[in-house]
């Protein structure tokens, strides 16, 4: 079986002015199915550039990103945006819910993209509101959740497709500590379902919760580790 994700020799140059930033350099990365790993560094070091790429958000400068064995320099837009939808769940720093939505609305969007049936879609919402300990607050807007109960309703919006993969940036960099270790706790919880996960994050004490962390440094890749017993 192919890996979930194989990065190989994946660079990324962005030109500013007579300037050439070069995020990431030479990156060689293989991530199996059924992991969850952290990628750690400080701002500016390359990794949510590299999980925007990852993500099919961004594309390499150089190199080739696989996704299930498939080249992603292959596919056009159409085929993207349809892999995306079906196979990468998001999470990201600031949430990005609908503020005109509900919780259990905002957990069913992205099937509504899907075209999935609209009775499917709210019971297949309801059930991962309540995987996220959220069914008493399926009916309150964002503006009603706090930062730790937002950030839930987005981990649940990101299985709605049942992904292959989730790929969440700096999911608790708005959360304080005992909030972050709750949504940690989740991202656990996931895992042992089988879930495939890379976490980008710098704070290496979260990284750690993981069993896998790439540590990265200028554009680079400093070190692989696993993290011991999980």
């Amino acid at each position: 079986m192919a890996p979930v994700i194989e990065l190989k020799n994946v660079h990324k140059y962005y030109t500013l002015g007579e300037t050439t930033v070069k995020a990431n350099k030479g990156i060689n990365i293989i991530i199996e199915k059924g992991e969850f790993v952290t990628i750690f560094g400080p701002s500016g070091c390359g990794k949510s550039t590299l999980m925007h790429m990852i993500g099919l958000l961004d594309t390499p400068t150089k190199g080739e990103i696989y996704i299930k064995g498939k080249p992603t320099s292959q596919l056009n837009d159409d085929d993207k945006t349809k892999l995306r939808n079906e196979a990468i769940g998001f999470i990201f720093q600031f949430f990005f819910l609908s503020p005109n939505l509900n919780a259990v609305e905002n957990v069913e969007l992205p099937m509504l993209f899907a075209e999935k049936d609209p009775i499917q879609r709210r019971k297949r919402a309801k059930e991962l509101i309540k995987l996220v300990e959220l069914s008493e607050r399926e009916g309150h807007m964002p503006y009603q959740l706090s930062g730790g109960q937002r950030q839930r309703v987005a981990i649940a919006r990101a299985l709605s497709n049942e992904p292959e993969l989730i790929l969440a940036d700096e999911p608790t960099g708005n959360l304080d500590s005992r909030t972050g270790k709750e949504v940690i706790k989740v991202f656990k919880e996931l895992w042992k379902k089988g879930n495939t996960l890379i976490v980008v994050t710098h704070d290496e004490a979260l990284a750690r919760e993981a069993p896998r962390t790439i540590y990265m440094l200028d554009g680079e890749v400093l070190k692989d580790v696993k993290n011991g017993k999980h």
